[in-house]
């Protein structure tokens, strides 16, 4: 026991000098060379001798202190930089724009009015009101040829408008022609109003004229866009002696390119009594159905060619029938659609 007193102090030594992650492992080794100490790790376990428990206090004091320090390392550094922060934020100016030490000068931005060509906002008019705003727009829909089995007639089809967004004077005016004369015209001078973004009322008058006696109607319809993109017109006339009239007409534009437009259109007239001297009849007078195939060259100037089919029922029938006309007839059309 007396030779072994020198090796034990030294194994102590040399466990109080190693770091605290070392300690475990040369505890071990120093309960594992002692004679008669064999398979005794258990009971080392269990029961710690006064001079380990020492040490191990030790080396928790100092893992705590070195902790302390760090945090006091990491208080005193954000310190530094807070101030050093609040160093170069000195240098600005109250309202935000003081240049900071390393700030590069900004000339080499986009000049604003680099692509305006000149232009600013004082060479535009001032703001006008929405209703001061004026626009006009004539609109050529059907200028045709009509080739039948034994005739040749031209037919035109237009609308002109001006006025606001919300009101406007329109004109529209439909007819054929035949060896260079008119034979049945007819012209509306109309008041529109704005209901809805798509609808627009219509109130005015209509005049009938050609080979047969002029009438005069008082109108009053409706046009816009229905759902699904139809174009529907439909309007009521009541003309002196009691007469009465309605005309449907409705259309849809099937693109079938951007340029290439296929347009189903359909027509009927209605009267409410018998006119002898323009040989109408009371009821379903003439209905129209046709397709139009336009190529648009440009969108204000569009060629077209076409088949439509007319027929005349009820008592306008007869009076077709006594003249020796068809009552019903298929057309080949071709004609060219503008506007400006």
């Amino acid at each position: 026991m007396n030779n072994k007193g020198p090796w034990l102090a030294a194994a102590m030594m040399i466990v109080n000098l190693s770091p605290a992650w070392a300690q475990g492992d040369v505890h071990d080794a120093q309960v594992s060379r002692e004679p008669g100490m064999a398979g005794a790790t258990d009971a080392h376990s269990e029961h710690t001798s006064p001079s380990t428990t020492a040490t191990e206090q030790m080396n928790h004091d100092d893992i705590s202190g070195m902790e302390e320090m760090d945090m006091e390392d990491m208080d005193m550094t954000h310190e530094v930089g807070t101030a050093q922060n609040r160093g170069a934020m000195s240098g600005m100016n109250h309202d935000g724009h003081g240049a900071m030490p390393d700030e590069a000068p900004l000339s080499g931005l986009r000049d604003p009015h680099a692509y305006a060509d000149g232009y600013d906002f004082n060479q535009f008019p001032m703001r006008h009101e929405e209703m001061a705003l004026k626009f006009g727009l004539l609109l050529v829909d059907r200028l045709e040829a009509v080739r039948t089995d034994n005739n040749t007639s031209a037919t035109y089809d237009l609308t002109a408008w001006y006025g606001g967004n919300f009101d406007r004077a329109v004109l529209k005016a439909e007819g054929d022609v035949d060896n260079g004369k008119l034979q049945d015209g007819r012209t509306e001078v109309l008041w529109g109003h704005a209901v809805t973004p798509f609808w627009d009322t219509q109130l005015g008058l209509r005049y009938d004229n050609g080979v047969a006696p002029d009438r005069g109607w008082l109108a009053f319809g409706i046009q816009g866009l229905a759902p699904y993109w139809f174009e529907v017109n439909a309007t009521a006339y009541v003309g002196d002696k009691g007469r009465t009239a309605l005309r449907l007409d409705g259309e849809y534009d099937l693109l079938l390119t951007q340029k290439l437009i296929l347009q189903p259109r359909l027509e009927a007239d209605f009267y409410g009594k018998r006119d002898a001297e323009r040989t109408l009849g009371s009821g379903l007078s003439d209905l129209t159905a046709g397709i139009r195939l336009r190529y648009e060259i440009r969108r204000e100037f569009v060629p077209y060619i076409g088949v439509e089919w007319a027929s005349k029922h009820g008592g306008t029938a007869d009076y077709a029938r006594v003249a020796g006309q068809e009552t019903a007839e298929a057309r080949a059309v071709a004609g060219v659609r503008f506007w400006f």
